[in-house]
């Protein structure tokens, strides 16, 4: 029985289904204020099908500012106002994410010292707080109080609060950052309950969450589960449901890992909280679930009454509608690429099989019907489907030629780099589409004479390389990850562009048993892997694979049995045994000539680049309609 989109009791409020859209950064707050386009963000998920939606955290002292575009709660009433108008038709709750990020924020914009339990410094940053004295405790209490009052008059249903990975209430809780002598160090739960017990005396009988770190992944001080679930019974009346979740200043990509974490990575953290409260709350299961059958198999379980599916809602606004259609979601593939966005470019938040998440007050639907007439797409990667699924859906006979025997393009290939099998799941969703809306598909297709008004996403070709070749074996990465076979010895993996085929590609190969090298003229390697949070944990994979870090290094000769390597910064020359280089440089465009050209055989595209482009592609074959505000 498929119990996930059902109604949900949760005090005295019912959930249209059991999914929550959890808090998370958008970038979409101008001025600290939540933004027009928070509120079409969010009303597009509640029109999904969302039970509840917690709008993104915001800061209930203004001695918090964690990031840029971070909200602040005290000027947040007219934004959740009109948020809640957005998604009250479709009956979904709203509640108000609310917290204080403590040390783990920033100085930077409020230019005031952190706050703090104890002076210890945060790992990340390494700046020292300040600790709290008594009255910017009870400031801080107030600060709950008085936010979670204006949450409630604005119309939300209830409030959300943060004593997860980046909180200041976590920070008391834990042993890890409270060293205080007095009673907030001798009873570290004690913040936390007058916390929640002003918030419930400020609300009634509104509906109060919490967020819970309920295992820091430190065991040597920071709570562990088993802790979590003294003070999960201990709050549970206080509470109309929790979510467990994991992580601390010490392990930050634990809360939030990309597509190497395989979903679900809370189940068994999530089951021991649930029986610890013994029904007395409503528990979430949180941590990486975006596939509706493991979701419903935790309800089916007991693991949870509620599953919250983030990231899936972000790759698929009508992810629930789907569910209870029977149709398949679009998939989300866990890249963190697009959605994870709290780092200092301040990009918005969206996702890479969606470009429309995140721009729902700019991009037009795709949605509707055209007067049909015959196109021709040239090209079967993620561009070139993702053009056609669009014009299919407005209406248009649609022809796809594709050169090779497949559809899927780059997106196929960079599904066989060590760790990125999920990929696949996005080229089969976009290929399942495509004949789904009768796309007549001719693959084994070479083209040279471009129809008038086609769609050229062509791809890409092999690029040049800044070193000299002198013998021995350059194998080119799409080569190798097509099937190319490499010679026994030694390989080394040419990394110019820092991402994650050069670590991936060396991770694969050393799985495989070969003694593998990567060059990198970075200090770090991977340095694009800071973006998805990936950066530490793939140098730890790398090591621990036993690949040897050319770190600060170029490729400059590749030689018979050896290649010359130069360090950056003295010039000094080293050679290498080498019996192939595996070369993960920058490709260049096909050139085949077309007016309307997307993806790849414009410029070197991300996934999230080749699909937005090929929709844009479509887009402009079709008749001119205004701009859409809210959906």
């Amino acid at each position: 029985m498929n119990t996930l989109p059902d109604p949900v009791k949760i005090a005295d409020r019912t959930a249209p289904s059991r999914v929550l859209f959890g808090p998370h950064e958008t970038n979409l707050a101008r001025g600290r204020v939540l933004s027009d386009r928070h509120v079409a963000y969010y009303a597009a998920r509640a029109a999904g099908g969302a039970g509840m939606i917690v709008t993104e955290t915001a800061s209930v002292h203004d001695s918090d500012w964690p990031y840029e575009r971070a909200p602040l709660a005290a000027l947040c009433g007219p934004g959740w106002t009109s948020t809640v108008d957005a998604c009250r038709p479709h009956g979904t709750l709203v509640l108000a994410g609310l917290g204080h990020t403590g040390s783990q924020g920033s100085s930077a914009f409020s230019q005031s010292a952190l706050w703090a339990p104890s002076r210890v410094p945060d790992v990340a940053s390494r700046e020292l707080p300040m600790e709290l004295e008594d009255d910017q405790i009870r400031m801080l209490v107030d600060g709950f109080r008085a936010s979670a009052a204006l949450a409630v008059e604005s119309g939300m249903d209830g409030v959300e609060l943060d004593a997860g990975q980046y909180s200041l209430l976590r920070q008391f809780i834990s042993a890890l950052t409270n060293q205080r002598a007095d009673s907030y160090g001798a009873e570290k739960f004690l913040l936390l309950r007058e916390v929640l017990a002003a918030v419930r005396e400020a609300i009634g009988d509104r509906i109060i969450g919490l967020r819970l770190s309920c295992d820091e992944l430190a065991p040597w001080a920071g709570l562990t589960p088993e802790q979590a679930a003294v003070l999960a019974a201990d709050v549970a009346a206080s509470v109309d449901y929790l979510v467990p979740v994991r992580g601390s200043a010490m392990s930050a990509s634990a809360t939030r890992p990309d597509l190497h974490t395989e979903p679900g990575f809370n189940l068994d953290l999530c089951r021991r909280i649930t029986g610890a409260v013994e029904g007395r709350t409503l528990t979430v299961l949180q941590g990486s679930v975006v596939d509706p059958a493991q979701a419903q198999q935790a309800l089916d379980e007991g693991v949870a009454t509620v599953v919250e599916m983030t990231r899936a809602q972000i790759a698929d606004p009508e992810l629930v509608v789907k569910v209870r259609a029977g149709a398949t979601p679009r998939p989300c593939v866990l890249s963190n690429q697009r959605c994870r966005v709290r780092d200092n470019r301040n990009p918005i938040v969206s996702c890479i099989s969606e470009p429309r998440s995140g721009h729902e007050t700019e991009d037009p639907s795709i949605d509707g019907h055209d007067t049909p007439r015959d196109v021709v797409v040239i090209g079967g990667g993620p561009a070139g489907m993702e053009a056609a699924r669009v014009l299919a859906l407005r209406g248009h006979r649609v022809e796809l030629r594709e050169r090779t025997d497949r559809l899927g393009g780059m997106l196929r290939l960079a599904a066989n780099v060590d760790g990125r099998a999920r990929l696949a799941k996005l080229a089969d969703w976009l290929e399942s589409e495509i004949h789904r809306l009768g796309v007549r598909v001719r693959t084994g297709v070479h083209v040279t004479d471009v129809p008038r008004g086609a769609i050229v996403a062509t791809g890409s070709v092999a690029g040049p390389r800044n070193y000299a070749v002198f013998g021995g074996e350059v194998v080119d990465v799409v080569d190798l990850l097509a099937g190319a076979r490499l010679p026994e010895g030694p390989i080394v993996v040419a990394d110019p562009v820092g991402d994650f085929v050069g670590v991936g590609v060396a991770e694969l190969l050393a799985a495989q048993g070969k003694v593998t090298t990567i060059v990198s003229q970075d200090q770090v390697i991977g340095t694009q892997l800071a973006l998805t949070g990936d950066l530490a944990d793939a140098n730890t994979r790398l090591q621990q694979a036993g690949v040897t870090l050319a770190k600060r290094s170029v490729l400059r000769e590749v030689r018979a049995g050896q290649v010359v390597i130069e360090d950056v910064f003295t010039a000094e020359r080293r050679e290498l045994d080498c019996a192939a280089v595996v070369h993960c440089g920058h490709r260049l465009p096909d050139e085949l000539p077309g007016t309307l050209r997307a993806g790849d055989c414009v410029a070197p595209r991300t996934v999230h680049e080749a699909i937005l482009e090929g929709r844009r592609a479509a887009m402009k074959l079709l008749p001119i309609r205004p701009k859409v505000g809210r959906p």
